[in-house]
């Protein structure tokens, strides 16, 4: 029988049922007329079954444009579709003067921009919300080109950040006996260590010491949002390769204590922006801890993505012997502490760490526990920080406050472990970019980012 969640008094396969049916509604007739004439006649109209046809055309009009259509499309909503600053400014004096509900109606009213209401009637096509999703990277795309694009992508992640709510995203468990085109998607989406081959994939899915979970959105049933890959393990471990390796023995379920998280992809470009991290691993956190109770520890073994970059930038002997070194037989002891200090002291100009995904885990609530050296052999491992990589803890009992002293002061939570060897590297005159007048290294881009893990 196929599995079902509830949400809220239907079942998932009814909702999808009814996406579907619609779905087959009828192929549309083109109408021959320009974009903007036909989000135009949708913002007009008020029928429901009219306005889901016209939805539709505009999006099917839309896949089907060269790049400068698109562009000009973009522009159209910049331009026509936005805001009156005048008629805002009316209102807000208006409102100010007399705090009726009437006045504020109006204020609510005039102060969105009306290509927010034309993406929502768009979401109401058959297959309308990832249409958008997808829209939005060339969205992004153009605005890179024309930065005043800027304020249209702000809508569209002001409307994403609602329809991709925590409350309306399913957590679903990714094994070998999920369907073939979900398992194809893990493959394609892994940002973090490349799955080879279906056997790789077999390898991280099958066995009962090994766990993968998405969250999915009932708009977007065959695609996942995010996911992460888990491995259940006795202790902590220091490098990648074990966990990967073809012929490892699977612990049994008396023999686990401690899950490690060591892959975390965000799959839709589009939703960058829009965060699933933190919900994902608390829920997976809470779903492991019922399923394998002897779980005690719960830990990432991550990339440190920025490390390789901030190394070139430091006027530091040691940099430079790490930077020309082999990741398999460099000084371990050397590269643990300069990784230590850039996770701890290296920030951007924001006060904020400089790698995207020490921000990330911190933000959560983590702490930096410990790295380790040699323990990402792989090319990309190499080339991005020599090999390194870090644990970050996960301690329920500190989340919280961590969480908490990060947002407020930029406060990086660190074990004792950390501690010295940050100490250990400033007495062996190891430098940062922020201590001496090396320029700082600079913040991930954007394109970087598409990992949280």
């Amino acid at each position: 029988m196929a599995r079902t969640w509830d949400l809220g008094g239907w079942a998932l396969g009814d909702f999808l049922s009814t996406l579907f049916e619609r779905r087959r509604a009828g192929e549309l007739a083109a109408s021959g007329k320009p974009l903007p004439d036909l989000c135009r006649a949708l913002l007009s109209g008020q029928g429901e079954v009219s306005g889901i046809k016209r939805a539709a055309e505009v999006l099917m009009r839309y896949r089907q444009s060269a790049r400068a259509e698109k562009h000009a499309f973009f522009r159209f909503l910049a331009d026509e579709m936005d805001l009156d600053p005048a008629a805002v400014a009316e209102a807000a004096q208006a409102y100010a003067a007399g705090r009726e509900a009437a006045q504020l109606s109006k204020l609510l009213t005039v102060a969105e921009p009306p290509r927010q209401e034309l993406l929502r009637r768009l979401n109401q096509a058959p297959g309308g919300t990832a249409d958008l999703v997808a829209m939005r990277v060339d969205l992004m795309a153009a605005a890179k080109e024309h930065p005043d694009l800027a304020r249209v992508d702000l809508d569209f992640q002001h409307l994403f950040a609602s329809w991709f709510n925590r409350g309306f995203l399913l957590l679903r468990r990714i094994d070998w006996e999920s369907p073939a085109n979900i398992l194809e998607k893990i493959i394609e989406y892994e940002a973090v260590h490349e799955i080879h081959s279906w056997d790789d994939l077999r390898r991280r899915l099958e066995p009962a010491d090994r766990r993968c979970f998405a969250f999915f959105h009932p708009a977007m049933p065959d695609d996942p949002l995010i996911f992460v890959e888990v491995a259940l393990t006795r202790g902590i471990p220091g490098a990648v390769g074990p966990l990967l390796a073809e012929d490892r023995k699977a612990l049994t379920v008396a023999e686990m204590d401690t899950a490690v998280f060591y892959s975390i992809s965000n799959c839709q470009a589009g939703l960058r922006g829009i965060s699933f991290g933190n919900s994902l691993i608390k829920q997976v956190v809470d779903v492991l801890g019922r399923e394998v109770p002897g779980l005690k520890t719960f830990v990432t073994l991550s990339p440190i993505p920025g490390l390789s970059r901030w190394l070139e930038g430091q006027d530091d002997p040691q940099a430079r012997t790490l930077l020309a070194g082999d990741a398999a037989d460099m000084d371990a002891d050397m590269l643990r502490r300069q990784a230590a200090l850039y996770l701890l002291e290296a920030k951007g100009k924001n006060g904020q760490p400089l790698d995207p995904v020490a921000r990330f885990h911190l933000g959560n609530g983590a702490e930096v526990h410990e790295v380790h050296a040699a323990a990402d052999l792989s090319p990309k491992g190499r080339a991005q920080s020599c090999g390194a990589m870090v644990n970050y803890l996960y301690d329920p009992a500190r989340v919280e406050q961590n969480h908490e002293a990060f947002a407020t002061h930029q406060t990086v939570a660190a074990g004792r472990g950390i501690k010295a060897l940050v100490k250990a590297g400033v007495k062996a005159g190891t430098k940062t970019g922020t201590k001496t007048g090396a320029a700082p290294a600079k913040e991930q881009p954007e394109k970087e980012r598409k990992t949280n893990d």
